[in-house]
């Protein structure tokens, strides 16, 4: 019954069969199958489904169990710890989502210290972008997601956690000088680009903005290390995390921008449920190595 819930949880706010199959790894006839076992269990429609729109709407009772589903949810995990607590060890899981920068560049020493500390609390880690770890985090199909920038969406708790500095970024070998750095020098230049959704691209999204720059050509990658490695070959000139750059040396040059492009990494939690004992044990400790690396 609790994977039927958190089924129906993800229908409810995604207002999507397919969708919500995709937000927690289920295909589109088992999400259905879900639904009609809670139907039959609970003898009552919870969704009504429009066939010839391809809609669907949720029925009052549909909201009713989705409100106590949470809930349920909630308070199996807390249960679980109360459980764990007994015994002389902090035992747990945590399922984690994090982006691609933050899981290559901040969280290794991190684990590696609070793994020392918890050896008995499992860590289950999914690296996605920003967007699709929203997505699984409010279908409560993760306890916390560790996203980078500020967010629109209300449909979470957000806390920052790390100041991150954004640099523009060039190989040695080419004609920019980075102690007389001027804009101009790199606006005929190729940028090599994260994908559309990470927290990276949208930075510096908003830089070439900023600065009236509409690239001549652009080299889309799917990773941090792709683009440092693309540009230390003098493929194009970027902008990325100045995490990524600190262990290049003279491989890379850098130029500092101002403050204004700096962001947050921030840890992201599901609104309206109470994070389990394990999981704020986690952020209490991310929050005090935060403080010691800034």
């Amino acid at each position: 019954m609790i994977e039927e819930f958190k089924t129906f949880i993800a229908v409810v706010e995604h207002q999507n069969f397919t969708k919500a199959g995709e937000s927690i790894n289920l295909s589109q006839p088992t999400v259905s199958t879900h639904i009609k076992n809670l139907e039959i269990y609970f003898n009552t429609t919870l969704i009504n489904r429009s066939i010839k729109q391809k809609t669907i709407s949720i029925t009052d009772n549909g909201y009713l169990l989705y409100k106590r589903a949470r809930e349920i949810i909630s308070s199996i995990e807390s249960i679980k710890d109360e459980i764990n607590s007994i015994s002389n060890s902090i035992k747990g899981h945590i399922k984690i989502g994090t982006s691609l920068t933050i899981a290559e560049y901040f969280l290794p020493d991190f684990l590696s210290i609070f793994s020392t500390k918890y050896p008995d609390i499992e860590i289950e880690m999914i690296v996605e972008n920003t967007h699709k770890i929203c997505e699984k985090v409010k279908s409560s199909n993760l306890d916390i997601g560790l996203v980078e920038g500020s967010l629109s969406s209300f449909d979470f708790n957000q806390n920052f956690f790390y100041e991150d500095k954004m640099v523009l970024t060039f190989s040695p070998k080419t004609e920019i000088d980075s102690e007389n750095f001027t804009i101009n020098s790199v606006k005929s230049k190729k940028w090599i680009v994260r994908e559309e959704g990470s927290g990276t691209r949208e930075y510096l999204n908003i830089f070439l903005s900023n600065n009236k720059i509409t690239p001549l050509q652009i080299m889309v990658l799917g990773s941090n290390h792709a683009v440092k490695e693309a540009v230390k070959n003098n493929l194009g000139v970027s902008i990325i995390s100045k995490l990524v750059t600190d262990s290049e040396g003279d491989s890379l040059c850098t130029v500092n921008l101002n403050d204004t492009y700096n962001r947050y990494f921030s840890f992201i939690t599901p609104k309206g449920i109470k994070s389990s004992n394990t999981t704020a044990l986690f952020i209490n400790e991310l929050e005090k190595y935060s403080k010691s690396r800034s």
